[in-house]
C-alpha cells in the first residue's frame, strides 16, 4: 500500500478527504507561519518593541510573500523545526527590517500560532459536517418515529423499538459534541507568546502587552504560555476521538442490518466483489468504522506529548505534529461518510417486522411479565411468562395466544391488544423526542 494513504491516488478516495487535506496541508501551513511573523511584527510596532514602519514593511512585505514548504525541508532537518529556515529566509527578502523579524519569539511560538490557525479553519468544517450529519439523522428519525423492529442488546432479541428511536441513539453523541464545540473553541483558539522559555523575557516588561496585541492580529483570545500546557491539544483530539466514535456506533450498526439474513435497512452505494455477483459490501460504513479505529489508536500519542520535559521538548512535541493532522483527516472522512451514507438510508420495514415476530413473540416478554405483575407478585408473572413462551414454541402459537390459554394468565388482559408490538412506540417515541430536544 503506501505509507500516506490519506493523500493516497489509490487510498485517498476512500479514506482521505480534499477538503480536509487543503486546511491541514503543508502548504497553509507554511502560509499561517508566515502570517503569524508578519503578525508579530505589527504587534511588536503596536507596542512599540520594533519601529512602526519598519513593522508596516515587514507586513507588507510578508502579505505577498509565498514560500513553498519543500524549500524549508533541509533546515527543518537540521533544526527540528522548520522556523529557523523559515525566518532566514524572510530576513534575506526583507532587507535591513528583516533585523526586526521574528522579535522576541522563539520556533514554538510560531509553529503553535499557525497550527492553531489551521484547526481554526478544520473546526469549521468539522462543525458544519456534524451538523449535516445531525440533520439527517433527525430527519430520518422522524421519518421513521412509527417504524417498528427489535431492539437487541447483547446482539439478542430484546424488546420492540422504533427505527427513530435507533436513529436518535446515533445522533446523540454527536448532539452532545456539537454543543460542546463551543467551549472547545475557547479553549483551543488562544495565542501562543512565550519567548524562548516562557517567560517572555527577551521583551522585558512587555510580554502580556505584546501576546493580547499579537492575540487581536490573529483573531483568537490572549492566554499565557502554553508551551508545557497541551491540554487543550488533548481536548481537541478527544473531540475528534468521540466524533469518530459516535459515527462508528451508527456504521457498525447498519452493517450489521445490512446482512443478507437480516436485511433490515440500507445505505450507501455498496461495493461489488470481485468473485460474487450478489454481493453488495457496506463500503462506506466499513470506511467509517476503520477510519474511527485509527482515530483512537491516536489519541495515546497526544498523550504521550502532553508530557514534554522542562521547557521545550521536542521529541514529545513533535508526536502532535504525527497524529493530529491524521486524527483530523480520518474524522473528516468518517464524516464526508456519515453524511452519505445517512442521505441515502432506507428501511424494509417488512424484513424488521418479520424479525420482530421471529421467536413466537418473545420480543414482548417483558410488556407480558409487567403486565401480569399487576396481579400477581413479579416472580410469578416471570414464571408463568417463560411457561406461555414455551407452549408458544411447543405449538407454534404466538405468546398472546399461549397465554390466552394458561391458568393464571387467561383472562387476566385482552393479550392480542395488549402485547401488540405498535403498543410499545409510545415509549420509543418519548425517548426519541427527549434525545433530539437536548439539540439547540
Amino acid at each position: 500500500m503506501t505509507p500516506s494513504p490519506f493523500d493516497s491516488a489509490l487510498l485517498g478516495p476512500l479514506l482521505g478527504d480534499a477538503d480536509m487535506a487543503e486546511i491541514l496541508s503543508e502548504t497553509r501551513f507554511t502560509a499561517h507561519m508566515v502570517a503569524v511573523e508578519g503578525a508579530l511584527a505589527r504587534a511588536c510596532g503596536t507596542v512599540g518593541l520594533i519601529p512602526q514602519d519598519s513593522a508596516a514593511r515587514i507586513s507588507d512585505a510578508l502579505l505577498q510573500t509565498h514560500v513553498a514548504p519543500r524549500d524549508l525541508g533541509a533546515g527543518t532537518a537540521a533544526a527540528g523545526v522548520p522556523v529557523p529556515a523559515l525566518v532566514k529566509r524572510l530576513q534575506a527578502e526583507l532587507g535591513p527590517d528583516g533585523q526586526f523579524l521574528h522579535w522576541g519569539a522563539t520556533s514554538q511560538d510560531i509553529v503553535d500560532c499557525a497550527h492553531i490557525l489551521q484547526w481554526r479553519d478544520a473546526l469549521t468544517l468539522l462543525a458544519t459536517r456534524v451538523t449535516q450529519v445531525l440533520d439527517l439523522m433527525q430527519t430520518a428519525s422522524t421519518a421513521h418515529a412509527r417504524t417498528l423492529m427489535a431492539g437487541r442488546t447483547r446482539s439478542q432479541v430484546a424488546t420492540p423499538i422504533s427505527f427513530g428511536l435507533r436513529i436518535a441513539t446515533w445522533a446523540q453523541p454527536l448532539i452532545a459534541l456539537e454543543a460542546a464545540l463551543p467551549d472547545l473553541r475557547a479553549r483551543l483558539l488562544r495565542v501562543q507568546f512565550g519567548g524562548a522559555s516562557g517567560s517572555a523575557s527577551a521583551v522585558g516588561g512587555h510580554g502580556a502587552a505584546l501576546s493580547a496585541a499579537l492575540a487581536q492580529e490573529l483573531h483568537l483570545a490572549d492566554a499565557p504560555c502554553w508551551h508545557t500546557d497541551r491540554s487543550a491539544i488533548i481536548a481537541l483530539g478527544g473531540w475528534l476521538t468521540a466524533v469518530s466514535a459516535a459515527l462508528a456506533k451508527a456504521a457498525r450498526d447498519l452493517v450489521i442490518m445490512g446482512r443478507s439474513e437480516i436485511a433490515e435497512a440500507r445505505a450507501g452505494q455498496g461495493g461489488g466483489s470481485s468473485t460474487m455477483p450478489q454481493k453488495s459490501n457496506p463500503v462506506g460504513a466499513e470506511a467509517i468504522i476503520t477510519l474511527a479505529d485509527w482515530t483512537t489508536c491516536l489519541q495515546p500519542a497526544l498523550a504521550r506529548a502532553a508530557s514534554p520535559l522542562e521547557e521545550r521538548d521536542g521529541a514529545a512535541w513533535a508526536l502532535e505534529w504525527l497524529a493530529l493532522p491524521q486524527m483530523g483527516m480520518a474524522t473528516a472522512a468518517a464524516l464526508r461518510h456519515a453524511t452519505e451514507l445517512m442521505a441515502s438510508l432506507k428501511a424494509d420495514p417488512a424484513s424488521m417486522s418479520m424479525q420482530l415476530d421471529a421467536g413466537h413473540g418473545a420480543a414482548l416478554a417483558e410488556a407480558a411479565s409487567f403486565a401480569l405483575a399487576a396481579h400477581m407478585p413479579r416472580p410469578k408473572a416471570q414464571e408463568l411468562v417463560k411457561n406461555a413462551l414455551a407452549l408458544a414454541q411447543a405449538d407454534g402459537i404466538s405468546l398472546p395466544q399461549a397465554l390466552d390459554r394458561l391458568d393464571g394468565a387467561k383472562g387476566l388482559a385482552d393479550w392480542a391488544v395488549t402485547l401488540s408490538a405498535q403498543s410499545q412506540l409510545a415509549a420509543s417515541e418519548a425517548m426519541r423526542t427527549r434525545i433530539f430536544a437536548q439539540r439547540t
